[in-house]
Parts: C-alpha cells; sequence; structure tokens
C-alpha cells in the first residue's frame, strides 16, 4: 500500500512539475498587444475580460481612478518611475513623451501584464491602464497593483 501512494504521490508531482513548466514556457513566448500606447489621445480600453482596470474605462468592472497631478509632466514621469522601481518584478519598457509602458511579471508563474501611464497636463491628471496578457481572470491582481502604486506614487512624489 505505501508503494502504491508513493507512485501516486510522484505521478501527482511530475503533473504539477509539467503544468508548471508548460505555464513558463507559454508565458516566455507571448508578445506585446497590438493595442499599447496612445490612439487618438487616449489609453487603450480594457477588453470585455476582467483581467483589466483602466482610468479610461466606463464600467466599474474596470474603471479606476486617475491620479491628481498639479506638478509638470516630467516630474509626473519621475514619481511615476520611481514607484515602479519599488515594484518587484516590474521593469519599465518604454517611455516617450508623457506616455510610459512598464511590464510586470508574476511571481509564480511569470505572467506578464502590461501597465501603461499617461500624464495629461491639461486635465492634471495621470491616467494609467493595467492589464493581462493571457489568460481570463487575474483574480483582481491588477486592481490590486495599481492600488498599490497609487500608494507608492503618493510617497515618491512627496520625496521630490
Amino acid at each position: 500500500m505505501k508503494k502504491r501512494l508513493r507512485i501516486v504521490l510522484a505521478a501527482v508531482g511530475l503533473v504539477a512539475v509539467s503544468v508548471w513548466a508548460l505555464v513558463i514556457v507559454q508565458n516566455m513566448f507571448t508578445t506585446k498587444p497590438a493595442n499599447l500606447g496612445i490612439r487618438e489621445g487616449r489609453l487603450a480600453p480594457c477588453p470585455a475580460s476582467p483581467n483589466c482596470v483602466s482610468t479610461v474605462a466606463g464600467d466599474p468592472a474596470h474603471q479606476i481612478e486617475p491620479i491628481p497631478w498639479g506638478g509638470t509632466p516630467e516630474e509626473a514621469l519621475q514619481a511615476i518611475r520611481a514607484a515602479l522601481a519599488k515594484m518587484p518584478r516590474t521593469i519599465v519598457v518604454t517611455a516617450e513623451g508623457n506616455y510610459l509602458h512598464a511590464e510586470a511579471r508574476s511571481f509564480l508563474f511569470r505572467f506578464v501584464d502590461d501597465v501603461e501611464f499617461l500624464v495629461d497636463p491639461e486635465q492634471k491628471l495621470i491616467h494609467f491602464r493595467s492589464a493581462s496578457r493571457v489568460g481570463y481572470s487575474d483574480l483582481g491582481a491588477n486592481r490590486a497593483r495599481m492600488e498599490r502604486f497609487r500608494k507608492l506614487f503618493a510617497a515618491a512624489a512627496r520625496e521630490q
């Protein structure tokens, strides 16, 4: 009986490691979505899936409040970079004008989420969008990330 249990546990372990490896490999080959960047002066809308939040979303499931900002766009981008630097597994990929794109990777499976910022000097707001590249649900990870970012940004802005 003990031998049979060891065989079953070994098989379950092998399946778990295989699934984990498959997910890692899949994530290595995901490509950057074509809808990133500024289109008609705005960030892209969220898809219908619940794995995205955006300050420009019209529906409550995806909507998150922008950050008010009274300083210059350069100061805002500096504070954004400082806050992102304190977020693990997050790197800035693109920074052009008042736009910044970063990639955030999850700890265990290394899922990539795209995080975008657009500083609007006219409205004195920082708009942002955070969306998963793969999967349907993110279990609230993008919303939690951006709420954490909001706190780190406030601290970085105070230090300027």
